[in-house]
């Protein structure tokens, strides 16, 4: 019997990262380790060394990092550039120095410009100036994708990098005030439910328009992406901006976002948009071509997958503290 491949999963207690690990598990011939921020700093370049020369690592996917809603970029924007930063390029610098010929790095859609044209695709990177209340968070995660790049094209490296829509699915941080608008929704519907509140206030206009893919889709998508030969994946994205675009493939308003979460909740009070706060980015909808070009399809309609987050965040009682 052949022994079983190692792979490293970074971030594997965040909403991607533990998705991940339930999937790449499953497969007879892995060996997933993914150890927590009390285990191993990736922030720390000599942790992240030690770690890849003692672990024989045939490759990495790097799901680690800072993130949060608007209202977390615009108070921590340091702690964001610093940290998502460390992490790369720790992980990649050192990932070529112990010889790891594969990574898979996720990206983040605000890593396109305020006013990218609709639907977003991957050469509009770079073509214009970035939406300010998340800057610092995009500056860093476009850091990462041409790090990649930089290393394919000078050291004939296999780092592969997808650019995920916004996500929601199981495991996802409900954290108040650091957390994405979906599980922000869910959290504030059902304590509002709960405690029988006649008015829930939502930030912004909800006007603006977004786009969201369920995590387990997205699993699918990378793995797809992972298992193309290297021929055949440089042919889909060739020498600059070396990443595919993952999404659903159509966006909501946050209107429309929240009337449809406090339907599945069943919350019956009313809802009042704060129009003080800010929207963020009018429309950030991606163009998926190139990954649905490779046959893939999101399986979970929006619905689907949100009453399907739903049921776990009330099954899960740790993640409503």
């Amino acid at each position: 019997m052949e022994d079983k491949k190692n792979i490293l999963i970074t971030g594997g207690d965040g909403l991607v990262g533990n998705a991940l690990l339930n999937f790449y598990s499953r497969k007879d011939d892995l060996h997933v380790l993914s150890p927590r921020k009390n285990q191993l700093d990736l922030t720390s370049q000599i942790d992240v060394r030690n770690f890849l020369k003692k672990n024989a690592i045939s490759a990495i996917f790097i799901a680690a990092g800072k993130v949060g809603g608007i209202n977390a970029n615009r108070t921590y924007p340091a702690d964001f550039i610093n940290i998502n930063l460390y992490i790369v390029l720790n992980l990649i610098t050192e990932a070529y120095k112990s010889n790891i010929q594969k990574i898979l790095y996720f990206g983040s859609s605000c890593i396109y410009p305020k006013q990218a044209k609709q639907p977003m695709n991957e050469k509009e990177l770079l073509s214009g100036l970035l939406e300010p209340t998340n800057e610092a968070y995009a500056i860093a995660k476009i850091t990462g994708l041409k790090l990649c790049e930089s290393y394919n094209n000078q050291f004939n490296t296999d780092y592969r990098s997808v650019m995920p829509t916004n996500l929601y699915g199981p495991g996802d941080n409900y954290i108040s005030g650091n957390c994405h608008v979906i599980p922000a929704l869910i959290s504030r519907f059902h304590e509002s439910m709960i405690e029988e509140r006649n008015e829930i206030e939502v930030w912004g206009t909800g006007n603006v328009y977004r786009e969201f893919l369920y995590v387990d889709d997205l699993i699918e998508a990378c793995d797809l992406v992972m298992s193309l030969s290297r021929k055949d994946y440089y042919e889909v994205v060739g020498r600059t901006n070396q990443y595919i675009n993952i999404g659903f493939g159509s966006d909501i308003t946050i209107k429309d976002l929240a009337y449809t979460i406090s339907e599945i909740i069943g919350y019956k009070g009313k809802i009042k948009f704060d129009t003080s706060m800010p929207d963020g980015t009018k429309r950030k909808l991606l163009d998926s071509s190139r990954i649905f070009d490779l046959g893939w399809k999101p399986k979970y309609s929006f619905e689907e997958g949100l009453r399907k987050t739903y049921k776990d965040f009330v099954n899960n009682k740790k993640l409503r503290k």
